[in-house]
């Protein structure tokens, strides 16, 4: 939104940047002029009888420094504090002076930086027009701030509500400027509503940019969101912990004391242009986590000293009740620095835990896992105990481990919702991967650690066995699955073929043996009366039984061929390749086509082989060389027979004709030609498969395995 002011409408963007820099040029020159007389107002009048709520009323410690220094103190922390701004300002111009939220921040580092030291109102004190024109440089610095905040990184409010919170900050900033600075007392508004909202309009400029930091920005602008949070967040700190100690009740109120207190302020409070400076200019930021945590480790550990050193001085004077407290003093500082090093330790492991997780104490987090693992649990089981590790350890969002069940891969246990992109860490053992873990970022775009990869490789070492049995469990569990299987279809499969033959039995061969027997009492009839016609009778009757015989042998050959027996099984694929051989030969020289050569190689002689296997493998050549002679026109085909040592059987038969595809769709028009579907039925009623393809040079190839 702020980028498209400067690229619709240039002109007014050059007025806005010469505004701009008019703006900061002029609020330094009035502060600059404003120096000498805030120190004769602290020389003269502030620090002894104070200066309203800028400067309070304080008292000048008698052995140490006079009037004057303290008043030179206070000038050149005021002063510091500012040219940190003015110079953050400078440089943002310098560098940014193009871009929008360069040019926004430029503005409210000049204005926050001249207002919120007590020198301007102080130096002003008296002159309406001076003092007026820094109550207007204050307003316009807390609204500049606000809104930067608010727009940062990408001129967008971000959650969109924030624009209506941003009015309501402007509205009070200008009720300030009218009120002259006064407006909750004129109003009367109570104290505690005051500090609401001080600290709740703050804490919405912080939750804007941690919003937009989880929800909309991109990697980069998250590391700059990182940069202005974390320098927001020192100067809130700072300046809340602070103005509590302001508190007279709370100090002995010397002139010493506020020097600190302002000194250690307005040091808390530089956080904020630097940072900000650094997010705006940096394209490739450093990565903050480092000094965020150092700084988290580092607060904590100086509440730490200062808490153990109190709570050691008291107890020691207690404890001996002497008035010397130097001796007091050394024992409560020899107590601190034993507890130093180990009380560091302690904080920088609970930091790292608390922004990374557990990755720096890996053998903790196995040894932990190890112990659940002990517990009697299923497979599935201990691979959730793995995940749940990992996640908890790492403080991520979302852990899996997938492992490849009958060729696809499969998601076994997951803790956490995928809420961010997935990174994959193959899990190998024995030098074969068994499966997958994946885990999600902590943030969108968020990287991993180098600490990180080594905990995840010495646990992926340690994943690989559970995996692995896992793994074993599971195929155990579908190969029972597939024999339970197997042996329904076998028994449907009995069933099946002996109602086929009841079937057979009943409504063809047992009317014709009935009939048979009808007949032959009829011809005994006519043997006496009739002779010729019984003697006809009989003739026609031979004929019937011939061809119920012949049916009958039918029925046995569709069981099992009888050549199996008699001739084996390459005996018996001969035989049939030299019966369908003849009649395509003569339909070739009829047609003067070349003819049909049909080639069979096998090892001889075949070890011996299941009765099932036989059948199946003289099914599938038959059946493919009756569709090359019937639908390939070719001149050539091929057929192969091999046994493995794998204990496989596979069976391989080529032709130079029409392709596969093309025979498909002969068949679905009804052309005739025995179904590809059936061909693949015979090698998975084994357990084995059956492809069919075309080949590039033209033909078809049908290759099947057959397990023994």
């Amino acid at each position: 939104m702020v980028r498209e002011v400067r690229k619709s409408n240039p002109w007014r963007w050059a007025s806005l940047q010469l505004l701009v820099l008019s703006f900061c040029v002029i609020t330094m020159g009035m502060y600059i002029a404003s120096i000498p007389r805030y120190y004769n107002a602290l020389v003269t009048t502030c620090i002894v009888q104070g200066c309203g709520n800028s400067v309070p009323a304080m008292w000048i410690p008698d052995p140490g420094l006079t009037l004057e220094n303290y008043a030179l103190l206070f000038v050149l922390i005021d002063c510091v504090f500012t040219f940190v701004f003015y110079a953050t300002s400078a440089v943002l111009l310098w560098k940014g002076f193009r871009e929008p939220m360069g040019l926004l921040a430029a503005a409210a580092m000049v204005a926050f930086g001249t207002s919120f030291p007590s020198l301007a109102m102080v130096a002003t004190e008296g002159s309406v027009f001076a003092q007026n024109g820094f109550m207007l440089v204050s307003m316009l610095g807390w609204i500049s701030m606000s809104l930067f905040f608010f727009l940062f990184p990408d001129g967008c409010f971000v959650p969109r509500w924030t624009r209506w919170v941003f009015l309501l900050i402007v509205a009070v900033d200008v009720l300030q400027l009218v009120y002259r600075g006064q407006m909750w007392d004129a109003l009367d508004v109570p104290e505690y509503i005051t500090l609401v909202w001080y600290v709740g309009s703050t804490m919405i400029l912080i939750y804007s940019q941690v919003y937009r930091f989880r929800k909309v920005s991109q990697p980069v602008q998250r590391q700059q969101t990182k940069w202005v949070v974390y320098g927001v967040s020192i100067g809130f700190v700072g300046f809340v912990g602070m103005s509590i100690l302001f508190d007279p009740g709370l100090n002995n109120g010397s002139a010493l004391t506020y020097v600190i207190l302002n000194a250690v302020l307005n040091l808390s409070l530089t956080a904020i242009p630097i940072t900000l400076m650094m997010a705006i200019l940096r394209k490739r930021l450093w990565n903050i986590d480092p000094l965020v945590n150092r700084t988290l480790v580092y607060a904590a550990l100086s509440v730490c000293v200062v808490l153990l050193y109190t709570f050691a001085v008291l107890y020691l004077g207690q404890l001996f009740r002497t008035k010397d407290h130097f001796i007091v003093s050394l024992l409560a500082t020899a107590v601190v620095a034993v507890a130093f090093a180990p009380l560091k330790e302690w904080l920088q492991r609970q930091i790292n835990r608390l922004m990374k997780g557990r990755h720096d104490d890996p053998y903790a987090v196995l040894l932990e896992l190890g112990n659940q693992l002990i517990q009697p649990l299923a497979p599935e089981a201990m691979l959730d105990a793995v995940v749940r590790t990992v996640r908890e350890a790492l403080r991520l969002p979302y852990t899996g481990i997938s492992i490849g069940v009958s060729g696809e891969e499969k998601m076994v246990a997951s803790a956490g919702e995928s809420v961010n992109e997935l990174h994959a860490f193959p899990v190998i053992h024995r030098g074969e991967e068994l499966g997958t873990l994946y885990i999600a970022s902590r943030s969108p775009g968020e990287a991993f650690s180098p600490e990180d990869y080594k905990f995840l490789d010495v646990l992926l070492r340690q994943a690989g066995p559970i995996v692995e049995n896992v793994n074993m469990t599971l195929g155990m569990k579908l190969l029972a699955k597939d024999l339970q299987e197997s042996r329904e279809k076998l028994v449907l499969a009995r069933e099946e073929e002996r109602r086929q033959i009841r079937k057979n039995l009943h409504d063809d061969l047992a009317p014709r043996l009935a009939a048979l027997a009808l007949n032959a009492a009829t011809a005994q009839r006519y043997v006496e009366k009739e002779p010729s016609t019984a003697i006809e009778m009989l003739t026609d009757l031979r004929q019937v039984i011939r061809s119920t015989v012949h049916e009958i042998r039918t029925m046995v050959h569709d069981l099992r061929p009888p050549t199996l027996d008699e001739l084996g099984l390459i005996g018996a694929i001969q035989e049939r390749i030299h019966e369908l051989s003849k009649p395509a030969q003569l339909l070739a020289q009829e047609q003067g086509t070349e003819p049909l050569r049909i080639g069979l190689q096998a090892p001889t002689p075949l070890p011996p082989l299941p009765a099932a296997v036989e059948v199946a493998a003289y099914r599938i050549v038959i059946e493919s060389v009756v569709n090359v002679i019937k639908h390939a026109r070719a001149t050539s085909c091929t057929v192969r027979l091999d046994v493995h040592a794998s204990h496989q059987m596979t069976v391989e038969i080529t032709d130079n004709g029409i392709s596969c595809s093309i025979r498909s769709a002969a068949a679905a028009a009804g052309k005739g030609g025995i179904g590809q579907q059936s061909i693949r039925e015979r090698a998975a009623e084994l357990g084995g498969q059956c492809t069919i393809e075309s080949l590039e040079q033209g033909g078809t190839r049908v290759f099947a395995v057959l397990p023994l």
